[in-house]
């Protein structure tokens, strides 16, 4: 089997909400999601899908997924997509750094590989560790009032875990994760996600004035060495995300015990093979894991779903339905929410059809 074409979409996915907000004024309205099919010469074709979360939350923003495409694309033609290693291998060799631009091929290529072999890729991911896997609602900054009724709403559609963008001013931060937690159940989860925003006093003051909450404390600054100083001041369960962006940084992690959780991304670290990696390191070393990615639409939330489901329950502290979040369907067969919980599909690949008129004409094609 040889790589024939690659063909590239871009779509837009409008949010449900109208915007999506976080730290530092941070927000999107319409997100960028790229699209990719991976064309064989077997006639088997395999799809991904790329979507970062606007141009200030990573080293990532939509027209570079596209720009690191079209440098790679050209070295990929005549490979065999099943021997993924060696795909990643080329792209590396090709292009230096921009995982998340490499992230939508090596997804498209287990794609391929499950169809290939006739199975589902969360079972050549590892098998089947749960039959569904627990979802969190990402609840956008706004006022504290807004913040606590709108998980109200949510967790009456069943779900049980929440995470909370904080990373503002100090004092409506403290008032949001206070006012949250006092409509939730004892027994259902709040995750305050400062997405870096947060200078090192501000998020001293913060952790100290929810001490005494049943919280979680995500992410509360720029830089690593700063989050491990919050965390040797507090008690509060502590999670990384932004800083942990490869296996390097997972694995410093780990040995000077700077979290708890880590949140796994798969465009973040490269695509499933990566991600898989990580998750296994995660897994062998005791720390579970949010598996998600930066945004995306129904591809990307399959890809979520396979990685999640053939992860240990014991380790998915929970998982992200994006397609959730949107107004536009973009695959037939997409994981679909239900009771706050979501799996993958036990068709080949990730068991998606793209729905090639909401995709409307490629942006690209290299043969």
């Amino acid at each position: 089997m040889k790589i024939t074409a690659i063909t590239v979409y871009q779509v837009d996915l409008p949010l449900k909400e109208g915007r999506y907000s976080w730290s530092n004024g941070n927000f999107v309205e319409v997100f960028d999601s790229t699209v990719v099919e991976i064309v064989t010469d077997e006639g088997l074709s395999g799809h991904a899908e790329c979507c970062p979360l606007g141009s200030a939350y990573l080293p990532s923003f939509a027209l570079g997924v596209r720009a690191g495409l079209a440098e790679l694309a050209p070295h990929l033609i005549g490979l065999d997509p099943r021997n993924i290693g060696q795909v990643n291998r080329v792209m590396d060799a090709a292009l230096r750094g921009h995982p998340y631009a490499k992230a939508p091929i090596d997804i498209a290529c287990w794609d391929l590989l499950g169809k290939a072999t006739g199975q589902p890729v969360y079972t050549l991911l590892g098998g089947a560790a749960q039959e569904d896997v627990v979802l969190y609602r990402a609840i956008s900054q706004e006022a504290p009032e807004i913040m606590a009724k709108k998980i109200e709403g949510y967790a009456a559609e069943g779900y049980t875990k929440f995470q909370l963008k904080v990373g503002g001013d100090a004092n409506e931060d403290i008032a949001r994760i206070h006012a949250t937690r006092a409509v939730l159940k004892p027994s259902d989860l709040l995750v305050a996600d400062a997405n870096t925003g947060w200078t090192r006093h501000e998020a001293a003051r913060v952790v100290g004035a929810v001490s005494g909450l049943d919280v979680y404390i995500e992410q509360p600054c720029l830089t690593y060495e700063e989050c491990v100083s919050i965390r040797r001041r507090t008690a509060l369960p502590f999670v990384l995300d932004e800083v942990i962006d490869g296996t390097g940084m997972l694995v410093r992690g780990l040995a000077e015990d700077a979290m708890d959780v880590i949140n796994l991304k798969i465009s973040k670290v490269g695509g499933l093979s990566r991600a898989k990696l990580m998750r296994d390191l995660c897994v062998e070393q005791g720390i579970p894991m949010t598996i998600e990615d930066t945004w995306g639409g129904d591809i990307t939330t399959a890809a979520i779903a396979h990685l999640a489901r053939s992860t240990p329950s014991d380790f998915t502290f929970s998982a992200t339905d994006f397609n959730s979040y949107g107004t536009k369907d973009i695959a037939e067969g997409a994981p679909r929410r239900i009771n706050g919980r979501m799996t993958a599909a036990d068709r080949p690949g990730l068991g998606i059809t793209p729905i090639y008129d909401a995709l409307g004409n490629p942006v690209a094609r290299y043969t």
